[in-house]
């Protein structure tokens, strides 16, 4: 990875609105790499872990376009814990992988790991410290709900596998708190953009 730009995590459970924040740092030049996007893209159809998941799983799971049916996995992994063991072993290696690649490409003055998991996988281990987008559970469930008519029971299951969010908190550097409106999100970010490129500037990350 390249050294000279320095690395901050963006994470926050589901429902958070960590895709809205990245794109108001993208806005202010802050290139980022989403683990999100990497992940759907190791199990492309050119890919050998989709090869992998078709064999351990079924040729079920992929469907006549060669694509792999993601709604049906998340219900197996949710469902069965060894399941969810095998695919995190098999997905998170070739993740990580690359993004270490991409994170390398970013420009000064930094760059920004966009991930739900970033703690959970270890991937703040990659970072100069951790920025979390902070709401209440009950946000999480009711936006998730409403972004993608899942219920509640599925979401309820989605942040359970996620890290609490007091530990989220706890582990985290900066907080950005997303229970009013977008503008507000946005002028969080400005002031927490200026901070942090101050704090490179004086080198005292």
């Amino acid at each position: 990875m390249n050294s000279s730009t320095p690395i901050f995590g963006l994470t926050g459970g589901i429902g958070s609105g960590k895709s809205a924040a990245a794109k108001f740092f993208n806005e202010l030049g802050i290139q980022y790499v989403d683990a999100d996007q990497l992940a759907r893209e190791v199990v492309e159809p050119d890919q050998p872990a989709l090869q992998a998941i078709a064999d351990h799983f079924g040729s079920a799971l992929i469907d006549e376009q060669g694509q792999l049916r993601r709604a049906q996995l998340r219900q197996i992994i949710f469902a069965d814990p060894a399941a969810k063991t095998w695919l995190e072993q098999l997905l998170h290696p070739l993740i990580r992988q690359l993004l270490e690649q991409r994170l390398a490409l970013c420009p000064p003055p930094y760059g920004l790991l966009v991930s739900p998991l970033l703690f959970e996988t270890g991937q703040d281990q990659l970072t100069q410290g951790v920025i979390v987008v902070d709401v209440s559970e009950q946000t999480q469930l009711t936006r998730t709900q409403q972004r993608d008519r899942n219920s509640a029971e599925q979401v309820r299951a989605i942040m359970q596998s996620q890290l609490p969010r007091e530990q989220r908190l706890q582990q985290a550097r900066w907080r950005l708190t997303n229970e009013g409106s977008l503008a507000d999100l946005q002028s969080q970010i400005q002031a927490l953009d200026k901070q942090l490129r101050q704090l490179i500037n004086q080198q005292t990350l």
